[in-house]
């Protein structure tokens, strides 16, 4: 039987460590600048430290699975204890791995400063280095790609223009600034793609610090790519979508506690593709992503408050939210 959806992506262990750091913010005319400090030569004690596992691939992985969907997570993990942990959380969380093992597990060291700002040291490790040779053959309706670099976004390019399935796409940072001409021969096949503004405008090399509409950005990338969908976040305004027909806007709650804000896009743009697979109007998938990344921002960690899809539904049943929607 075939998978209802495949993940791809990475694959780490993440140290939370919460200190008493200094935050120093730095503001000049034309930039806002917010530092996390260590004194140099000493040693800063950790108050709490926590250690999980990450990375866009693992993490949209869980959400898909707890939504319901038959899941299956492409990648490569390192053969070692760190390796070992995300094998077995794969297993609790009901995932098929059909990627590879060998080297060192990504690993991640997220430092929090005492007003809960956060700096991360990310060592990719065996992330990178996903070969043809690692990917066995697999059927699948939906692929969803998270940010994967070097060896492994050029596996995962060929891999997705042959296998002939709907894909959704959620660049990194890094991913977006290569512009979206030297990512075509990806994103002709991509079905749906996530970006927040930032992303949307270094994709389409426009100056983030002109604080571009949203609206603009979300037509412009329709009419210069062939995706289907297409959704924008924008921090506390909320998120866009577009189909090519309608456009729309869902706002955040209010009153939200915000604690930590790891894994909040990837519970976003999981749970929105999860709904449109289960076949959700836009609008309510909407609801459903914001939802969830919702859950996720309120606590620590960013799989350990994925919502399943019964949550999901009887949380946005609650709180009522009004997604606008306009032509």
């Amino acid at each position: 039987m075939p998978f209802d959806v495949v993940t791809i992506g990475s694959a780490t262990v993440d140290h939370f460590a919460d200190t008493d750091s200094e935050l120093i913010k730095i503001d000049t005319r034309t930039s806002h600048e917010s530092l996390i400090a260590f004194p140099l030569g000493s040693k800063l004690l950790i108050n709490e430290l926590r250690v999980t596992t990450g990375g866009g691939g693992t993490n949209t992985a869980v959400a898909f699975s707890r939504m319901g969907l038959k899941t299956a997570f492409l990648g490569k993990i390192g053969e070692d204890a760190n390796g070992d942990v995300v094998m077995s959380m794969l297993n609790e969380e009901h995932i098929q791995f059909i990627g590879a093992r060998g080297g060192q597990t990504g690993f991640s060291v997220i430092l929090n400063s005492i007003e809960d700002d956060r700096s991360i040291l990310a060592f990719k490790g065996c992330n990178d280095h996903l070969s043809p040779a690692d990917v066995k053959p697999f059927k699948t309706r939906w692929i969803y790609l998270s940010s994967m670099l070097g060896e492994s976004f050029e596996t995962v390019s060929e891999l997705i223009a042959r296998q002939g399935c709907k894909v959704a796409f959620n660049p990194s940072n890094y991913q977006a600034q290569m512009g979206y001409k030297k990512l075509m021969a990806l994103l002709e096949h991509v079905t749906l793609l996530v970006v927040n503004r930032e992303e949307a405008c270094k994709l389409l090399n426009r100056d983030y610090a002109q604080q571009w509409e949203v609206e603009p950005l979300l037509k412009e990338l329709s009419e210069l790519l062939p995706c289907e969908l297409f959704l924008i976040t924008d921090g506390s305004r909320g998120a866009f979508a577009y189909d090519r027909a309608r456009y729309y806007h869902g706002q955040p709650l209010k009153g939200l506690n915000i604690v930590e804000t790891t894994g909040a896009g990837d519970a976003f743009a999981s749970t929105f593709t999860a709904a449109i697979i289960k076949g959700e109007p836009v609008e309510r998938a909407l609801d459903y992503a914001m939802t969830n990344s919702e859950s996720v921002l309120e606590h620590k960690g960013a799989k350990e408050k994925l919502l399943t899809w019964e949550e999901v539904r009887a949380m946005a049943a609650a709180h009522s939210r009004a997604v606008e929607v306009h032509d």
